[in-house]
């Protein structure tokens, strides 16, 4: 029945993003809101922007609205007949994460509207941050952390601030080509879902699968050659909801072998983190501010290797995949398994690393 359930969910999701962002292309075409080509910019035409704003209202409303009908149907007998027992009895659960979701949808919300202001009037970087770190604060004063199995709230609580600002400004890297932030973030959406299921989480898998609707309704107009852009509204969004969504989740349970399953999001997340780490040592490397903007990111490399930009961004969707899949694997592995996953990962990007190295060289 669940499976139902999900799909509902899923399709849901997915109309609303679509009807959504053709209705906000058309406000940002009559408003003249675009991004505009420059250097350090792959796109050669101005594009609409405002696909963040359909992003972010397209989830927020089909969490919201499937919540009040969860609502209704727990309430009134009569609707509840009409599901079978167990499943009613999972829905009467819900108000457990209620609380949690309606936070990190508040914080995402006010991300999508940061990042929506950046897009007019072009913030400083410290603005930003600033923003960011004070909205990660935001689900740590509320109890939303990772442990990571240190009984330390504090500890928790810095951990937690440091992946959700890390991972939000890693999708706003990694947003620098059409389709490759909503792309990459369809994939590790999935399979956080299937470590979710593994682990039993009704509603958390049932809040991820609506987000990867989202964000494959939001695609259909972003994959190349883009007719929307996020935006910084839209890659924040991106960015601070999943990595929300990473810490709600669990990866640990009494059944796993070792304590790798909490490495889990790393490896789901490793393109986007990979990304963030290559550009800035490439930019210290060469005294240059980690915070200006160039064509150093990991596509715009797979670019100079040869490839098209949608060569590229497949290319990137597949190590993404490559790399994450591996990681529903930890819960139940031994100590050597999860290491040879381990190997794996490092060992991909290592080949990606060693072929541009090589091309360089030639050149």
């Amino acid at each position: 029945m669940w499976n139902w359930i999900y799909l509902y969910i899923f399709l849901f999701s997915l109309f609303s993003s679509l009807l959504l962002t053709k209705l906000f292309r058309k406000v940002a075409l009559r408003f003249r809101k675009f991004d505009q080509p420059a250097e350090r910019k792959i796109h050669r035409i101005p594009k609409p922007l405002l696909g963040g704003v359909a992003i972010c209202f397209s989830f927020v409303a089909t969490v919201l609205v499937n919540m009040v009908f969860v609502r209704i149907l727990v309430k009134n007998p009569v609707f509840s007949s009409l599901l079978p027992v167990t499943v009613m009895g999972d829905l009467r659960g819900a108000p457990v994460v209620c609380g949690r979701l309606g936070i990190i949808l508040v914080g995402a919300t006010l991300m999508m509207l940061l990042g929506l202001l950046d897009d007019l009037y072009n913030f400083r970087f410290r603005i930003k941050l600033t923003g960011q770190i004070l909205l990660a604060l935001l689900l740590v004063c509320f109890g939303i952390r990772a442990s990571l199995f240190i009984p330390n709230i504090y500890f928790s609580g810095l951990i937690t601030v440091i992946w959700i600002v890390g991972i939000t400004n890693a999708f706003n890297l990694l947003d620098n080509m059409d389709g490759l932030s909503a792309g990459v973030g369809v994939i590790a959406t999935i399979i956080f879902f299937i470590t979710a299921l593994q682990q039993g989480q009704l509603f958390v898998s049932a809040i991820l699968i609506a987000f990867g609707g989202t964000l494959v309704g939001f695609l259909r107009y972003n994959f190349h050659p883009a007719s929307i852009f996020m935006g910084d509204a839209g890659s924040l969004f991106l960015g601070y909801t999943l990595a929300s969504l990473t810490v709600l989740n669990t990866y640990y349970s009494e059944q796993s072998t070792t304590l790798f399953p909490v490495i889990m999001p790393i490896l789901i997340l490793g393109v986007p983190i990979f990304d963030t780490f290559s550009v800035i040592y490439l930019r210290l490397k060469s005294r240059q501010s980690i915070f200006e903007a160039d064509k150093r990111h990991f596509s715009h490399r797979l670019v100079s290797l040869g490839l098209t930009q949608r060569q590229a961004v497949l290319l990137v969707y597949l190590v993404s995949f490559c790399v994450g899949i591996n990681a529903i694997l930890l819960r139940n592995v031994q100590a050597w398994g999860a290491f040879v996953i381990l190997v794996q990962a490092v060992a991909i990007f290592g080949i990606i690393i060693s072929l541009e190295l090589a091309v360089r060289k030639n050149h």
